[in-house]
């Protein structure tokens, strides 16, 4: 599994991190999404798809 995230399109919601806090976090000084796992084991999938699909900005990108 493979998440990208496009940093310039996040708007600072945090619905990712609030989803999946093992893969996201957000930076103090803005909010922006913070990817801390790239390739994050199988075991999180529906997780991440849910995070994904929350972001408002649609700025996370989930391959598996």
């Amino acid at each position: 599994m493979k998440i990208t995230v496009e940093e310039d399109r996040c708007v600072g919601a945090g619905q990712c991190v609030l989803a999946a806090a093992e893969v996201f976090d957000q930076r103090e000084e803005d909010g922006i999404v913070v990817l801390l796992d790239a390739n994050p084991s199988d075991e999180l999938a529906a997780r991440l798809r849910d995070a994904a699909a929350r972001c408002p900005a649609m700025a996370i990108t989930v391959a598996e």
